[in-house]
């Protein structure tokens, strides 16, 4: 069934939305996807789909949102807070959810489909964010639209949470110390059958206005699972000690420092498994009919996916609004300081591409070309004070495109082939930008310019960027250095710091 008007997706650049996306656009329908920063989008292979319009919006702002719903008639409400550390993430999942209502009653759309979470609303070690998943729930569908509510608990995919968080653990650690919640039941789902059944609910009138129970095949627990893993990834059976005083807010702590999940997000995946997450009933199969995927094919096929870098979307892609408020164009004087600049570059003979495709392979795997265990150390210094540090790695080893989570940075813009610009998400008094940029001309050489930017906050900030200059101007001239000897690159010349004027940054 083709609807009249474009579909709304809210949370495009989330891991199932993004996803979802090119699932409908397959389909044949019309989509609309409201994001907070379509640059995110943009750089994805379906950005320039005829029958795709990325509009910006955010849900926070219920103009904007009843704007980015004008005709359409159906609306996909994937939006949830998942980090523990952000205050009155309730507050904000509350008034996204009545914003979305008065998006669809103004628009006058024909219904909503919420992905929601498992759990029962009544049980008395129901987690926050489950809580506020039902919360929401509930405001949907007090309005005046149709609401579908599907309940999902783990789902398995390449680049999920749930799959990272499991992958790592099992990974790393032989032998694992673990709450005595991990044998609480729950019922994965592989992100294939969440996409089957959103996709799906269009076809099925009868699912308006329910609430629904979406699972896989099978009803385990968290140990059940280790075992399947090591079973499909080929490792030995693993070492599992059940310990009673692992608390959620524990088990958080230890898995940020072991897995690239961040506490903020491991914590309220830890709380969900303390509660038994299984479907109530089978009844949405009644009127979708899924084939349903099993945790071991879930499981092989996410692993196949990571080995061959065909990873759609992944958990670390959500980040804040791209690009930051202070990296327009200009003096920054107005957003509360003065930017510090320190500008490096050299020169090549040859390919301007050649000195591309290295500077869109740095980091990851790859290194950052000089002075690595430096890297490294700084990296472990960040993850111990709550930062991504270095695990997070990359997407894909040779490829980048904005809104991509590399090591401790974010791609703020991917300009091929001749910009990349790199926000710091490490912990630090200020916030940083690390930028790449060509300059070539049809003859003569090829100068690459690496441009450090940082806004401090306060007298700490200050003396951070003044301290650390004489360490990154070593660092990133030996970087710079790298680029020729690790590609064969021949240089004009050495490594030399340059002013950075003002009226020749971009506005991103």
């Amino acid at each position: 069934m083709r609807m009249n008007g474009p579909i709304l997706v809210t949370g495009g650049t989330g891991y199932v939305g993004g996803r979802l996306i090119p699932r409908l656009l397959e389909r044949g329908d019309s989509v609309r996807a409201m994001v907070r920063s379509p640059q995110k989008l943009l750089t994805r292979p379906w950005a320039h789909h005829p029958a795709l319009e990325i509009v910006p919006g955010d849900a926070l702002d219920q103009a904007s949102f009843i704007k980015a719903g004008k005709g359409c008639a159906t609306a996909y409400y994937l939006i949830h807070s998942m980090n523990a550390h952000k205050r009155r993430f309730a507050e904000a999942d509350r008034r996204a959810a009545e914003n979305m209502v008065a998006c669809a009653e103004r628009n006058g759309m024909h219904r909503i489909i919420y992905l929601g979470g498992l759990g029962d609303k009544d049980h008395a070690s129901l987690s926050h964010h489950l809580r506020s998943r039902h919360e929401v729930e509930g405001i949907l569908e007090k309005g005046r639209v149709p609401v579908t509510n599907l309940r999902a608990a783990m789902i398995l995919g390449s680049g999920s949470a749930s799959f990272e968080m499991l992958r790592y653990l099992v990974d790393r650690l032989p032998v694992m110390l673990t709450p005595r919640w991990l044998r609480t039941p729950c019922q994965p789902i592989a992100i294939t059958n969440v996409l089957d059944y959103l996709v799906g609910c269009l076809s099925a009138p009868q699912t308006d206005g329910k609430t629904l129970d979406i699972g896989g095949p099978e009803i385990l627990n968290y140990q059940d699972l280790i075992n399947i893993y090591c079973r499909v990834a080929g490792l030995p059976k693993r070492v599992i000690i059940s310990v009673p005083v692992l608390t959620p807010w524990l088990s958080a702590k230890w898995i940020h420092l072991v897995t690239p999940v961040p506490a903020s997000i491991a914590q309220p995946l830890a709380e969900g498994l303390s509660i038994p997450v299984t479907c109530k009933d089978d009844a949405i199969r009644e009127w979708v009919s899924v084939p349903l995927i099993s945790c071991s094919e879930a499981i092989r096929t996410a692993l196949k996916r990571i080995e061959q870098e065909q990873v759609d979307t992944c958990c670390f892609d959500g980040g804040g609004r791209l690009p930051p408020e202070w990296t327009i164009c200009g003096d920054a004087d107005y957003a509360g300081g003065t930017v510090m600049r320190r500008g490096y570059r050299i020169a090549f003979e040859g390919d301007a591409l050649k000195v591309w495709a290295a500077i869109e392979a740095i980091g990851g795997r790859n290194g950052w070309y000089f002075a690595q265990p430096l890297w490294r150390l700084r990296g472990m210094l960040d993850r111990m004070a709550g930062g991504p540090g270095l695990m997070r790695g990359r997407r894909h080893s040779q490829k980048l495109r904005t809104g991509d989570a590399l090591d401790f940075w974010r791609v703020a813009a991917h300009e091929p082939p001749r910009r990349l610009l790199l926000l710091s998400e490490m912990k630090a008094p200020g916030d940083a930008l690390l930028e790449f940029r060509i300059n070539a001309k049809s003859q003569g050489p090829v100068r690459l310019e690496m441009i450090s930017r940082f806004l401090p906050k306060g007298l700490a900030g200050i003396a951070y960027w003044y301290g650390m200059l004489p360490i990154h101007d070593w660092l990133f001239k030996g970087i710079l250095m790298q680029f020729a000897r690790r590609f064969g690159i021949a240089r004009s010349g050495d490594p030399e710091t340059f002013p950075v004027e003002t009226a020749l940054e971009c506005k991103l």
